[in-house]
């Protein structure tokens, strides 16, 4: 990753450093994660839709928690830019930062602006949207029973560690043509990598490094694949730019699969909604995947947007070089646009995907719909007494401010076998 604190700045980057906010909120600590929608509520009461804060190490940020003002700030990108250069904060901030993954500056499709943005994320949007949902969703059935035989017959398990961790990247691996041979290793490093273990950067490093086998391989056996698809885009993707994107989308798609897998189960495991249902409510499935990107959304909060230019945003002066952070969990529950329950059900308007040029492509939520509605359907389907192994309230969610789920979900179910 290039240090930003010494990269080509864009042209208009400012040379100082914002203020320091009076009454910043603390966008860290564990009154935030013991329930992040009351925090929001108590925000937008004190401080509307544009709240100053702090994130880890005191850094202060702007944070957009109203529906309208993160739209406002994601169809703007001419003022509210992406690349992480223009921040006016960098002399403060050390190498060993946190929070320097999601900011520092990357060659990837993530941190590109304008015609770049639109050159690049288009090669991504048009071999995403070639693949064959049927088939996909037939391979996840696939990948879904095969991690399912490897403990149906203990009678208990954790399956965030067995089966919602595992089962995205298995299905993206799928998607991008990799070779069998591959996967053992990139899921590895790909777990190493997420939950920020021991040797975390030397996984990282192993996930670019199977990202330039791929590449070298279908550019001598071309296939019906993502990847060969990108490769051969009129774009015309630099090797590098190709690896650095191929890399963004397999990390940006297995953790908030993941944890949308989880938090349905969860949910339909839970909640009378839905549990009454599961012995032969299929439809209720899908409506679980839906509340769950309202209610306890994946992706909570979004590093970030870097204003190009002085500007007024709700109610508050927003300086060149300033940092927002896009709440869109607290997005999802403003009063002004949150359906009721009953509502909810069909209305896809939540800012789970992120909203305008810089969203999610636009193929990719509907894929990851079928991948994680396919992986919760098998599963109850083969396992239809399942049952939490613990009471929910013990259920512990994941330290983090940016991403909400569930660390570990312990559940027990009647043993069978697997016939061979």
């Amino acid at each position: 990753m290039t240090d930003p604190r010494h990269a080509t700045t864009p042209a208009d980057a400012p040379s100082g450093g914002c203020p320091a906010h009076a009454g910043a909120v603390p966008l860290y600590g564990p009154r935030f994660l013991r329930n992040p929608s009351e925090l929001y509520r108590e925000m937008r009461q004190e401080h509307g839709s544009v709240v100053p804060v702090v994130i880890e190490g005191d850094i202060p940020a702007w944070f957009v928690i109203d529906y309208r003002e993160v739209r406002h700030v994601l169809s703007n990108p001419d003022v509210f830019a992406r690349d992480s250069r223009r921040w006016n904060e960098w002399d403060n901030i050390p190498l060993d930062w946190p929070l320097m993954p999601f900011v520092g500056y990357q060659p990837s499709t993530l941190f590109t602006e304008g015609d770049e943005h639109r050159r690049r994320a288009g090669a991504i949007s048009d071999g995403l949207f070639a693949v064959d949902q049927f088939d996909l969703r037939n391979q996840s059935e696939r990948i879904a029973d095969d991690l399912i035989d490897t403990f149906v017959a203990a009678g208990e398990v954790d399956l965030m560690a067995q089966f919602a961790h595992p089962l995205p990247l298995l299905a993206v691996a799928k998607i991008f043509g990799l070779p069998e041979a591959e996967t053992p290793g990139l899921l590895r490093d790909m777990m190493t990598t997420v939950n920020g273990d021991e040797g975390a950067l030397e996984a990282y490093q192993g996930i670019c490094a199977t990202m330039q086998r791929l590449v070298a391989h279908k550019r001598e056996q071309p296939g019906p694949d993502f990847v060969t698809r990108v490769l051969n885009h009129p774009a015309g993707l630099t090797e590098d730019e190709l690896i650095s994107d191929l890399v963004l989308v397999m990390t940006a798609a297995q953790q908030p699969m993941a944890y949308w897998i989880g938090n349905t189960v969860r949910l339909m495991l839970t909640d009378d909604r839905f549990s009454m249902n599961i012995s032969g409510g299929r439809r209720s499935v899908g409506q679980a995947l839906n509340e769950v990107l309202w209610e306890d959304t994946p992706t909570q909060n979004y590093l970030g947007r870097w204003a190009a230019r002085p500007v007024q945003l709700g109610g508050q002066q927003i300086d060149t070089g300033d940092l927002l952070v896009l709440g869109l969990a607290a997005a999802n529950s403003d009063p002004q646009v949150r359906p009721v329950s009953e509502a909810a059900a069909g209305n896809q308007a939540m800012m789970s995907f992120s909203y305008g040029e810089h969203r999610c492509p636009i193929p990719a939520p509907e894929l990851a719909e079928v991948i994680c509605q396919t992986a919760v359907e098998v599963l109850l389907d083969r396992l239809p007494d399942i049952r939490p192994a613990v009471n929910v309230e013990d259920l512990k969610w994941s330290p983090s401010v940016w991403m909400r789920g569930l660390v570990s979900l312990p559940v027990s179910f009647t043993p069978s076998y697997v016939s061979v």
